[in-house]
């Protein structure tokens, strides 16, 4: 088995403690509010109907908040740029962190690809004749570039990207209220709209349960605060502080825009079902409300979403392919830093990965690319599985080892239930992804394949190494509490 652990490093060989608090707290909102909640919004109000929305909303937003609590006390205790990979090594199996680490490194490498190809339809908008590879080669500079200046440069950046998106959800919920109850001079609407036909929920069950699968891709990112904690200026204090505030903050903003959209258009209109930007709920409520060139406006916000979530998948993927190379888990020549901090070589490999696979795009119809991004989403729930499991164990061990609770910089409420509940839910969602094609009389088996890949390719990573280096599930009394440097 190889040896797991690691030299002490030199000063000039350690990420840069740069992030403040306030961009713990942006990286974490902006990681979660995108495309899910500006575009697909409007088709899940559609197809469950406002009532129906809301409730898989939450549920998703439970769990997620069970999840994030779970992170919060290990990154806040061990706050390492590896972060999920390094607890699942851990306190799990090595096998199982190196899984973990690439599993998600590949995650957001892909979503940098998917970023880029949503600019090129963004901008489209606006320059329908113009080349793709110019928006996208243009928005790749520009998340490399912040991500290759410095921690800090790559902080602000994300810290204005998440203000625009929180400042339009924000006008955009009060502009909804002050239209449900005809304070902008026009009828007041009250719930007219959650009383039409079968509102308020529609579909039934299984509409609920089809919301609450998609819901879960809308929250992803919020995890993104693991691996900003190795480089946070005081991880104990932010970490608690950025969870306990962000958290509140996603469900509100999701809830309330929901609520606002079911109030304010009728589930039934057919347009909720488009995800282009000029029918978007947004842009439609905005358009009602009389802003002038709404469509414009969310086309520019949208752009920044994009580029915001691009910006933060290179980071995220980045810190996780110098984790591991540091670890020995990834050529050697990636775990190299620049006397700024940056593992420039990892950001080098990572957005080179990003760009081909952006590339497969355009050729066979998109067909290699939609695989890849399947595999991709996969990727991000096993993420969440692996912090649930992570957690359930790094709280087992600090007990049985004879840790003192009150040394915890940050508790998890309501353990074991927490990471239980959020386990059971992650396993739920990861294998009913594609329930509906088990309902149909003939099954349809390239859909399900495309849509599972991310499960055997994950499995092939943690069994190789598991067998190769014949690891085994560590001990409660033998998991490694020592505190490691970045």
């Amino acid at each position: 088995m190889e040896n797991t652990s690691r030299s002490v490093e030199s000063d000039q060989n350690q990420l840069k403690r740069k992030l403040k608090a306030r961009h713990l707290i942006m990286i974490s909102l902006g990681g979660s509010i995108g495309t899910g909640i500006f575009l697909a919004s409007g088709g899940a109000i559609h197809k469950a109907g406002p009532g129906g929305a809301l409730v898989a909303y939450a549920a998703i937003g439970i769990m997620v908040y069970f999840l994030m609590t779970s992170l919060a006390e290990m990154a806040a205790y061990m706050p390492v740029a590896g972060s999920f990979k390094v607890y699942a090594t851990k306190f799990v199996d090595p096998a199982f962190g190196f899984a973990i680490g690439w599993n998600y490194w590949y995650n957001w490498a892909i979503t940098i690809a998917a970023e880029l190809a949503a600019v090129v339809l963004i901008m489209k908008f606006w320059f329908p004749d113009s080349p793709s590879f110019i928006w996208s080669g243009i928005a790749l500079l520009i998340m490399f570039g912040f991500n290759y200046l410095s921690v800090k440069g790559f902080g602000e950046a994300e810290f204005w990207f998440a203000l625009i998106k929180v400042v339009t959800v924000i006008i955009f919920i009060v502009t909804g209220f002050f239209m449900i109850f005809g304070i902008m001079g026009g009828e007041s609407i009250g719930f007219t709209n959650f009383t039409i036909e079968d509102a308020p929920f529609n579909g039934g069950f299984f509409a609920i349960l089809g919301v609450f699968m998609a819901a879960g891709f809308s929250f992803q990112g919020t995890e993104l605060l693991g691996v900003a904690a190795g480089e946070s200026e005081n991880p104990e204090k932010s970490i608690p502080n950025a969870i306990n505030s962000v958290f509140w903050r996603i469900l509100l903003f999701y809830i309330l825009a929901i609520f606002v959209i079911g109030m304010v258009l009728p589930y039934t209109d057919e347009r909720l079902l488009s995800d282009a930007i000029a029918v978007s709920p947004f842009t439609l409520i905005f358009e009602r409300a009389g802003l002038a060139f709404a469509a414009s406006v969310m086309n520019a916000i949208i752009l920044t979403s994009v580029l915001s979530a691009g910006n933060s998948g290179m980071y995220a993927s980045t810190r996780m392919l110098w984790d591991l190379a540091r670890d020995g888990k990834a050529p050697k020549f990636l775990g190299k830093l620049d006397k700024r901090g940056v593992p420039v070589n990892a950001l080098i490999a990572t957005t080179l990965v990003g760009s081909l696979a952006f590339l497969t795009t355009f050729f066979g119809d998109g067909v290699v690319y939609v695989w890849l991004l399947n595999a991709s989403g996969m990727a991000g729930f096993v993420t969440w599985l692996g912090i649930a499991i992570s957690h359930y164990r790094f709280r087992r061990a600090y007990i049985a080892q004879g840790g003192d609770m009150d040394d915890l910089p940050y508790r998890a409420k309501w353990f074991p239930i927490g990471p239980l509940l959020a386990l059971f839910l992650c396993l739920f969602i990861i294998v009913g992804q594609n329930f509906e094609s088990f309902l149909e009389n003939k099954v349809d088996w390239n859909t399900l394949i495309v849509t599972y890949i991310g499960l055997p390719l994950f499995l092939i990573v943690w069994l190789s190494y598991k067998i190769k280096y014949k690891t085994k599930l560590i001990p409660l009394k033998e998991c490694d509490f020592e505190k490691e440097k970045n």
